[in-house]
């Protein structure tokens, strides 16, 4: 089980990888520090600090990686199915018997200590991704094997949903970029592109001046790829001028004058795409078709499917609802935070946002404004400068690794680390909505920081074990 053909501990093993990973777990445990600490306690030894709590979970994890780097690499694939299954029956035996915490069902309790089944099952995944992408018959331009992977994601995620915890499921769609870099048709990945786009800009727009843009769209494109410019003007202004008439002598709407119009040319068009072979164009029309169908349920899905503070965050982030006492108080109290910070920062416990708790969670999902308000402008840089560094260097490992195994998982940390950082920081400073999902290796929980190490060591073990050329970098 155990690898002795290395040399050492840390033979072959990516330094610069590992430097970033323990410089990050380092930054965080000062923000933690500051955000957690009180000076009302006399020793701040205290095992009622945060800090203190989160020192020790960085022994777990650093244990945890020294154990990981000394497992031969060839445990890892075959370990991903029995991990796979184990991470789904956790997440089942959560969503029964697990505890709430802020209205997700996502946490079992053991005496003072919580576990987050799902931060472990990003782990498991992860390695199935891996193996099932790796094996020898598989392709990707292959429908029943996309459908594979697609089962892969979509089971955990189903019930991570369930559990109420949506931002942590909607991680496991960032999976998508891996599969675009294993050669995953544009044309695949299209439709999820324009289900997020619909779902957004329903809010913000009605159903009919949203079907133009579309509809304008798709004649553009077409009319790019073809050439035939005056042509497809001709299209739309005829389809514009049935629709208006259509409108105006019967009792429809000027909406579903337009889906009836432009869904009988819909057929015609998917018709002649068939006939001349057309496929990009009738793909294009498939997708045009589903968005006239789905634009009517934005509604249903919003008023039924989003729980009432879901439904508040997505009206807040478009900008339909303002509540700076209620719902937008964290990410407001969060931009005050960070932007009082200037240029260098306030300095280490000098931050007044975060030392008189105006910022709720400061030490978890909102540690980014900590950083912030305490360490400014440059501060902030610097630790997304690490991050980027950390997540380029997982691809270049990936690209490194001969076998597609390894190539693989690198890209599924690599994509998690990136979706993570994007929406962790992007809802404190207000252009993302807030999602509820910790900023790697710096939020305060046990659970997060585990799993992200158990995640980036597993990564580093994989490309230790690759016979590459030419010195690291």
């Amino acid at each position: 089980m155990f690898d002795s053909s290395q040399e050492g501990l840390f033979a072959g093993i990516d330094k610069v990888a590992l430097l970033l990973y323990v410089l990050l777990v380092a930054v965080g445990f000062v923000c933690i520090t500051a955000a957690s600490y009180d000076d009302t306690i006399e020793s701040m030894f205290s095992s009622s600090h945060f800090y203190m709590k989160q020192l020790m979970w960085i022994g777990i994890s650093w244990l945890a990686a020294l154990v990981l780097l000394l497992i031969d690499e060839k445990y890892f694939h075959m370990w991903a199915y029995p991990l796979y299954l184990l991470g789904i029956a956790s997440l089942v035996a959560v969503l029964l018997f697990g505890r709430e915490v802020n209205g997700a069902k996502a946490w079992f309790e053991f005496g003072g200590v919580r576990i987050q089944p799902v931060e472990f099952v990003k782990i498991a995944t992860s390695l199935t991704l891996a193996r099932v992408m790796s094996a020898y018959s598989f392709s990707i331009s292959r429908p029943s094997d996309v459908a594979k992977v697609a089962a892969v994601i979509l089971l955990p995620l189903s019930i991570i949903i369930l559990q109420n915890d949506t931002g942590s499921g909607v991680v496991l769609c960032s999976l998508l970029f891996v599969l675009y870099r294993e050669g995953l048709s544009r044309a695949l990945c299209m439709p999820i592109v324009l289900v997020v786009f619909l779902f957004i800009f329903s809010f913000i727009l009605e159903p009919l001046p949203l079907f133009l843009i579309l509809l304008a769209a798709l004649t553009l494109y077409s009319a790019a790829r073809s050439g035939a410019w005056a042509a497809h003007v001709r299209f739309l202004s005829f389809t514009l001028l049935v629709s208006l008439l259509l409108a105006v002598a019967t009792p429809l709407s000027g909406y579903a004058a337009l889906m009836i119009v432009c869904g009988v040319e819909a057929v015609a068009l998917a018709a002649a795409a068939i006939q001349n072979k057309a496929y990009e164009l009738l793909w294009l029309t498939v997708m045009f078709v589903g968005a006239m169908i789905f634009v009517p349920t934005t509604d249903y899905i919003f008023d039924h499917v989003l729980k009432p503070h879901q439904q508040d965050r997505v009206l807040s982030f478009v900008g339909m609802k303002s509540d700076p006492l209620g719902i937008d108080y964290n990410v407001n109290q969060s931009q005050i935070a960070i932007g009082s910070g200037g240029v260098a920062g306030k300095g280490f416990l000098q931050g007044t946002q975060i030392k008189y708790n105006f910022v709720p969670e400061k030490h978890t999902d909102f540690i980014f404004c900590t950083l912030g308000e305490e360490w400014g402008f440059v501060g902030t840089m610097a630790v997304l400068g690490l991050f980027i560094a950390l997540i380029m260097r997982l691809m270049k490992m990936g690209e490194r690794i001969k076998e597609p195994f390894g190539r693989i998982y690198c890209y599924c940390v690599a994509s998690i680390l990136l979706f993570h950082v994007l929406v962790n920081v992007g809802m404190t400073i207000g252009l993302m909505p807030v999602m509820g999902i910790p900023l790697p290796l710096m939020s305060y929980g046990g659970s997060s920081l585990v799993a992200f190490t158990i995640l980036i060591i597993i990564a580093i073990r994989l490309d230790a074990s690759t016979k590459h050329e030419g010195s690291m970098l």
